[in-house]
């Protein structure tokens, strides 16, 4: 099994069937999850669990950072990290909608040094970057400073979904239109052998799995998917750009992927619900999990965990 030790649990979380023993050790391609739930946070003792910061996932290609989202979880990896973070950090958006953006000013304290870059990437815009809709989000009267006012550099590029992204430093990454409201990316990262799916938020179409998804994730060994509703919560919500749990596993059940993490929560799902609902999932496909705050998981097998483990252990760190 897998032990997680979680801050705020007085006792370990089993997830898919493995054993972790030993400290991570940056070296493969591994990611941690800072904010997981969908549309707005939740809070309170009933949210305990599995965490109520709206989304943000960070993704290490060994010591390589990217950032995945700017919800309020951003906050939360800044205060982290602190002064570890790179002096240039490369922010990946999955759209814009305020979930997704609303921890931008709060990367702190990267945002209040003058010597960092923040560069953000933005796939569902046509080719625009964020630069202009950020700018009205931020700014008086319904932000008090506009983000040119942070000590930090902003440099937004814009991209079509589907292009592959080139970094000055040789990195790749590829992207993929989704099936949302002014529409949204998903990425794909590869490193050491191994490769991580980001896709969020997303609706899934009909038939399903749409064929250029189920492409772009398969043979990936962790595909991190938007479960926010219940198959009885959908029909109300259909259109909203959101899917659910038995559609991530089919998609990855066809595209041979070895492992399931579902994100984006809906923020009224208390931590008993969610427990439920992945022990429904996991009875379906073992190695699936819900996506907790902290929690990490590495892919690559030359991650020094310890003996015991094997390849795609989770865990959820101590809090710094």
């Amino acid at each position: 099994m897998c032990v997680i030790a979680h801050p705020l649990v007085p006792s370990p979380i089993t997830v898919a069937g493995m054993t972790i023993r030993g400290p991570h050790v940056p070296a493969g391609l591994s990611l941690q999850f800072w904010g997981v739930r969908g549309s707005t946070c939740a809070s309170g003792p009933d949210f305990i669990e599995f965490g109520g910061h709206t989304p943000c996932v960070e993704v290490r290609c060994g010591e390589r950072l990217f950032i995945l989202d700017a919800g309020t979880g951003l906050n939360a990896l800044g205060a982290h990290h602190r002064d570890r973070l790179p002096q240039r950090i490369d922010l990946l958006f999955s759209h814009l909608h305020l979930d997704h953006v609303g921890g931008l000013p709060f990367l702190k304290p990267a945002i209040l040094d003058p010597a960092r870059e923040i560069h953000t990437w933005c796939g569902n815009l046509d080719g625009a970057s964020a630069a202009e809709p950020l700018g009205r989000l931020f700014a008086p009267p319904l932000f008090p400073i506009t983000l040119d006012a942070m000590p930090a550099r902003f440099v937004h590029h814009g991209f079509r979904s589907g292009e592959s992204l080139a970094f000055p430093d040789g990195a790749t990454v590829d992207t993929i239109p989704l099936l949302h409201p002014q529409g949204a990316t998903g990425y794909r990262f590869r490193h050491a052998g191994r490769t991580a799916c980001y896709i969020s938020d997303i609706e899934h179409s009909d038939p399903w799995p749409d064929p250029d998804l189920l492409r772009f994730v398969a043979g990936a060994d962790l595909v991190v998917y938007d479960g926010m509703f219940t198959q009885g919560e959908y029909p109300a919500c259909r259109g909203w750009g959101h899917s659910t749990w038995q559609k991530g596993v089919e998609l990855c059940r066809d595209g041979g992927v070895g492992r399931l993490a579902i994100i984006h929560l809906y923020p009224q799902h208390t931590d008993a619900m969610l427990r439920e609902i992945e022990q429904q999932m996991q009875e379906v496909m073992p190695t699936a999990f819900i996506a907790r705050e902290r929690q990490e998981v590495a892919l690559g097998a030359e991650v020094a965990l310890g003996a015991d483990v094997p390849v795609g252990a989770v865990r959820v760190p101590e809090p710094v």
